[in-house]
């Protein structure tokens, strides 16, 4: 017997295997249920069809938000995040909001932190992994008993007897749960979601140069008074060497405009507020987390072809300019109503004020300077696209 520190007690394989063999075969048994199409509705949907290894386990296309259900007509409500360089995120935990820009610096800890999934719902991977199974926009099966059935016909059956024991269909809620355990070993243990290839780290173990434009981008990047994207995506090595995933765990409320490409945002009475709902419901009554999303990491972001929570933007130069010119020109990302712009128009009227202006760049005016000038931003994006990993294409521009 062994535990994976999860909470939950398997069978080894054998009697005398080591724990580390036994570790890899509930791995190689979570590699076949992550890419297992037929444990969905539809039976043509796999975790892999929206986590796609070849786009760093993220969506293989542009897609504001990807469909499913039994039709696979079903849309979703959010983009797909990656799921590489998950090893290392926390439990959520809440505590204080700061209220200025000083407390945030002495006090990281004072806003939430951690978790899975863009409102951090989730405390662990296989947690995460479950709730796909049945949402209607994605897997959308009935029930546990839907899933145990298809494992249970599953052409790895023997595989999952082999690794949890002979009697691991008996229980269908048992056998859902030993199958996520399986998938979040899988996820742990497969270097393709920690491969650590990218520029950035060979630069880091000095076995490689920056370019130019490379090493200025990573000064605005990181430099508090120009793009200041360090503050929340941490590019220095950890204190034991170990290379950073560039996020800080925390939650934001940067604003993005309001998508209209996702078909519930056609409901003006609908709101997607992140850490207090809808699809978060024990913070629901705690406002000032409205509108608040995890930071994700940047770790492939010049791959990617859809950002932020709601995909709003599809270029990563529409991304970074956003952050640039939010509040110096706002008529360039949000609607007109009446002759004036709406401002943070994807979040309701009297929760607008939880929109992030204490975090630079957001704490510019009209009128003033960017942060970043044109060739800055050029630069940044130059340093940006030193995160991709080797075996990932950059997006087309």
């Amino acid at each position: 017997m062994w535990s994976l520190g999860l909470g939950f007690v398997v069978s080894a394989a054998s009697p005398t295997a080591s724990a580390q063999d036994a570790s890899s075969a509930i791995a190689a048994v979570g590699r076949r249920v992550f890419f297992d199409p037929s444990l969905s509705a539809s039976g043509r949907m796999s975790c892999a069809t929206c986590h796609d290894p070849a786009h760093a386990y993220g969506p293989p296309d542009g897609s504001a938000v990807r469909s499913g259900g039994k039709d696979l007509k079903t849309p979703g409500t959010r983009a797909v995040p990656s799921l590489r360089y998950t090893l290392n995120r926390t439990p959520f935990f809440s505590h204080e909001y700061p209220s200025n820009a000083i407390e945030r610096m002495v006090a990281v800890e004072s806003v939430p932190t951690g978790g899975f999934a863009w409102d951090g719902r989730h405390d662990t991977l296989h947690d995460q992994a479950a709730e796909p199974l049945f949402a209607a926009p994605e897997m959308a099966n009935a029930d546990v008993r839907a899933v145990a059935d298809k494992l249970a016909r599953a052409p790895y059956a023997g595989e999952l007897r082999a690794v949890f024991g002979a009697d691991v269909f008996d229980d269908a809620g048992g056998v859902v749960k030993k199958a996520l355990l399986a998938v979040e070993r899988f996820e742990l243990e497969d270097a393709s979601f920690h491969p650590f290839t990218s520029k950035f780290d060979a630069y880091l173990d000095g076995k490689a140069t920056l370019s130019p434009a490379e090493a200025r981008g990573l000064r605005w990047f990181s430099d508090p008074r120009k793009g200041n994207c360090g503050a929340c995506h941490r590019v220095t090595p950890g204190a034991d060497g170990s290379h950073p995933l560039l996020t800080d765990f925390t939650f934001a409320a940067p604003a993005v405009p309001r998508n209209r490409e996702i078909p519930a945002d056609a409901d003006p009475a609908y709101f997607d507020l992140g850490l207090c709902g809808p699809l978060r419901q024990d913070l629901k009554g705690d406002s000032k987390g409205c509108g608040s999303f995890k930071t994700p990491t940047l770790r492939n972001v010049a791959s990617r072809r859809v950002f932020f929570h709601n995909g709003r933007f599809h270029t990563l130069r529409e991304a970074v300019r956003f952050y640039v010119e939010r509040d110096l020109h706002p008529e360039r990302f949000y609607p007109r109503q009446n002759g004036a712009v709406v401002l943070y128009d994807d979040l309701p009227p009297a929760l607008r004020g939880n929109a992030d202006h204490v975090d630079p760049p957001f704490t510019r005016t009209p009128g003033a300077a960017p942060a970043l000038t044109d060739a800055e931003v050029e630069d940044v994006l130059a340093f940006l696209s030193t995160l991709t990993d080797a075996d990932v294409e950059p997006a087309r521009p």
